[in-house]
C-alpha cells in the first residue's frame, strides 16, 4: 500500500506575478457554496487568503476563562463577540479572539471606528500577531489592541493608532491589572483567572 503525503492547500506566490485579489463578499459566497467551511481558519488580508495556525491548549484555556470573566462583568452598554469575522474593508477581514463594541451599534455596526477593544490571544501565532496583524489593526485605526501571550500571560497593550503603527505600546505582566481604556469595568489580572 502506497501512502501519499497530504496535499497542501497553500502556496507561496512567485515574485512579480499577478495574483487574484479576493473580496470579503467573494469569500462569504465561497463559504456559502461549501468551498470553505465555517470552521476553516483563514483571514483575508489585502485580498489574499491567509491560513491561520492551529490554536494550542493554553490559547483555548485562556480564551475560555476570559470569555466567562468578561460575560460576568460586561457593562450594559457594551457587547463583545468572540472569534468573529471582523470585516475591516472590502478586501480584508481578521478573526480576533474578542472584539468589544457599543451595544447601540450592535454587531451590524461593528467597524474599525466602533471597536472599543480588540484582543488577540497567541501561543503559536505570537510572532505574526505582534508583527503583521498589529500593523493592520493600527492602519485601520483600532483604538486599543491587546496581544496576549497565552503561555507567559504577558500582554502587549497598543493604543494611539496611526498609519505608521501604534504611538503607545507597553507590556503588562500577568500579575498586573489590565484596564481597557474605554471599558474600565473589564479590568482583569490574567494571573488571577482560573485556567483549566
Amino acid at each position: 500500500m502506497t501512502v501519499h503525503p497530504p496535499v497542501t492547500r497553500t502556496t507561496t506566490a512567485a515574485e512579480g506575478l499577478p495574483r487574484w485579489r479576493f473580496t470579503v463578499d467573494e469569500i462569504d459566497r465561497m463559504t456559502e457554496l461549501g468551498l470553505f467551511h465555517e470552521d476553516d481558519r483563514i483571514e483575508l488580508i489585502g485580498g489574499e487568503i491567509v491560513p491561520m495556525q492551529a490554536k494550542g491548549g493554553r490559547h483555548e484555556m485562556l480564551k475560555s476563562a476570559l470569555n466567562l470573566y468578561c460575560a460576568k462583568r460586561l457593562p450594559e452598554d457594551v457587547l463583545f463577540t468572540p472569534e468573529t469575522t471582523f470585516r475591516l474593508s472590502v478586501d480584508t477581514f481578521l478573526e480576533p479572539d474578542f472584539v468589544f463594541y457599543p451595544k447601540a451599534e450592535g454587531w451590524s455596526g461593528l467597524a474599525a471606528q466602533t471597536a472599543l477593544l480588540v484582543v488577540e490571544l497567541a501561543d503559536s501565532s505570537l510572532r505574526y500577531d505582534l508583527g503583521r496583524k498589529v500593523g493592520l489593526y493600527a492602519g485601520f485605526g483600532i483604538a486599543e489592541l491587546w496581544v496576549i501571550d497565552a503561555v507567559k500571560l504577558v500582554t502587549r497593550v497598543h493604543r494611539e493608532p496611526g498609519p505608521g503603527g501604534y504611538g503607545s505600546i507597553r507590556d503588562v505582566a500577568g500579575n498586573e491589572p489590565l484596564v481597557p481604556d474605554k471599558i474600565p469595568a473589564l479590568a482583569v489580572t490574567l494571573a488571577d483567572l482560573e485556567l483549566h
